[in-house]
């Protein structure tokens, strides 16, 4: 099963410094039957495209969370084993959380496919969104306008061996 782990460049440089992505049981997006019945759609490339936007607004949240991080959001797409991922039956429609699962256990950083990462074109939107993101929670439409403006960045696609010089960008 692919998941998309949200992080920022230092959680990146953390992940790559001691292998794993964390101990578990880690939050993650994936496609879930709730992302599916909200995304409406039977094609899997887009609604894996729609987990890992999820997993980016999360990436956002931890940059908020996070003063000192460079802003920009980081996505890590990784193959876990069928049934190390679950969702909460009971947050399954639930806006807030569609697509997310928590994965019990380690993940290896090995076991990584991808790593997605905001352009340096991005930050200034990014810094901005992180700044009124409480208030796009709370319902502000001009907020959330400011997320949504972060959010038309498309992340960058790396392959793995690329997180050395990914790391090198968080400091």
């Amino acid at each position: 099963m692919r998941v998309y782990v949200p992080l920022t460049l230092s959680g990146l440089a953390e992940a790559y410094k001691t292998g794993e992505l964390g101990s578990g049981p880690l939050a993650a997006y994936a496609v879930t039957p709730g992302l599916r019945e909200w995304y409406v759609s039977d094609d899997i490339e887009e609604l894996e495209y729609a987990a890992l936007n999820r997993a980016a607004l999360a990436s956002l949240r931890l940059l908020a969370a996070d003063a000192g991080a460079v802003r920009r959001r980081v996505v890590v797409a990784v193959d876990v084993p069928d049934g190390a991922a679950s969702s909460d039956p009971d947050r399954a429609l639930d806006p807030k959380a569609l697509g997310e699962v928590r994965v019990a256990g380690p993940v290896a950083l090995a076991k990584a496919a991808s790593v997605h990462v905001d352009s340096g074109d991005a930050e200034e939107d990014v810094t901005a969104a992180t700044e009124v993101l409480a208030a796009a929670d709370g319902g502000d439409d001009d907020a959330q306008f400011v997320v949504d403006g972060a959010e038309d960045h498309e992340l960058l696609w790396f392959a793995t061996q690329e997180i050395p010089n990914l790391v090198v960008l968080g400091g």
